[in-house]
């Protein structure tokens, strides 16, 4: 009887044939498994359009303008006296302005060089203190 004789040689080599294959299973695996967050935006209901302008009265209207740097100035109606304040304050200015004149409208301004944050920042604490009505308007100097 013959012997077999075993080869006791081991490879020292990984094997890559199928390395392509795994990367790419892989990158499938991944690409159809990952969830990708919707970018939240604003939940703004805008008004239907119509031919007829509603007047407001002054005294219902306190005007938020949003400067450049990011400095906010509060200016109530018709009044020409102004009032700078930090965006921490504005929820408390907001809600005590709606206890004393539930129909106070939030006008918000921002100058057109200012960054969208600063926009987003006031409408956030405005948010916050529970005001209904905001108006977005155009800045004019």
């Amino acid at each position: 009887m013959a012997l077999l004789e075993r080869k006791s040689k081991v490879s020292d080599e990984i094997p890559t044939a199928s390395m392509a294959d795994i990367a790419f299973l892989l990158l499938i695996f991944f690409l159809t498994t990952t969830v990708f967050e919707e970018e939240k935006g604003l939940p703004i209901v805008l008004p239907e359009a119509s031919a007829e302008e509603v007047q407001v009265s002054q005294r219902n209207i306190i005007h938020f303008l949003i400067n450049e740097d990011g400095s906010v100035v509060i200016r109530r109606g018709e009044s020409t006296a102004e009032q700078v304040v930090a965006y921490s304050e504005i929820e408390g200015i907001m809600r005590q302005e709606i206890a004393n004149n539930p129909e106070i409208i939030a006008a918000v301004k921002t100058a057109p060089e200012a960054p969208y944050r600063h926009m987003i920042n006031v409408l956030d604490e405005l948010q916050s203190a529970a005001a209904q009505r905001i108006s977005l308007q155009l800045w004019e100097r």
